[in-house]
Parts: C-alpha cells; sequence; structure tokens
C-alpha cells in the first residue's frame, strides 16, 4: 500500500511538471533554478571610413565691383536721370536758375494755359 501511495505520487509529480511545461509558460509557482541561454555581448565595429570628393576651388571674386568705389556706390542711372533734370530746368540744385521753370517741350506737349510744373 505504501508503495501505491508514493507511486501514485511519484507519477502526480511527473505529471504536473509535465504538464507545466506542456502549457507552455504558466506557471504554477515553483521556481527551479534552469540554466538559461544567454545571449553574448554586441559586437560593435567602427564603420568603414567615408571618402569625401574635396570642394570645388573657385577663383576669388575680384576686387573691383562696378557701382562701387571706395566707399560710395555709383548709380548710373540716378546719375543720368538727374544730368538730364539739370539740361532741362537749367542749373544746379534747388534755388539755381531756371529751378521749376523747364522750357517749353519738356513735358511732351502738356505745357498748355494752367499746367503746373
Amino acid at each position: 500500500m505504501k508503495s501505491l501511495r508514493v507511486a501514485s505520487l511519484v507519477t502526480g509529480l511527473a505529471a504536473l511538471f509535465v504538464s507545466g511545461a506542456a502549457m507552455a509558460g504558466v506557471s504554477v509557482g515553483i521556481n527551479l533554478g534552469a540554466p538559461a541561454y544567454v545571449a553574448p555581448a554586441p559586437v560593435y565595429a567602427p564603420p568603414p571610413p567615408v571618402y569625401y570628393q574635396p570642394a570645388p576651388v573657385y577663383a576669388p571674386p575680384p576686387a573691383i565691383v562696378i557701382g562701387w568705389h571706395g566707399d560710395r556706390y555709383w548709380d548710373g542711372r540716378r546719375y543720368w536721370g538727374r544730368d538730364e533734370w539739370y539740361r532741362h530746368h537749367g542749373g544746379g540744385w534747388r534755388g539755381g536758375p531756371g529751378w521749376h521753370g523747364g522750357g517749353p517741350g519738356w513735358h511732351g506737349g502738356h505745357d498748355g494755359p494752367g499746367w503746373r510744373h
């Protein structure tokens, strides 16, 4: 009788362990130390060196830039516009001879009576 109890106990424990493995992760609460596979530490190798094409070499910009004379800027359009104004209005800056007194034909035929300059 005693051997029947021992045999049934051993069979029950064996069935318990086998069923625990068959349930794939459902734990009964018995924690047995078992060897586990540990992955080795990853090996980091430096990436291969990157070779770049050298930057293109350009000619330096010219030392003389059109429009600049030293630290002053010369604008031809304003110069010739002022020159034309002086030719039609006669003379120099404000208060000079002929200021606001352009000759006939200066306004393209719009020099009628009462026309203001």
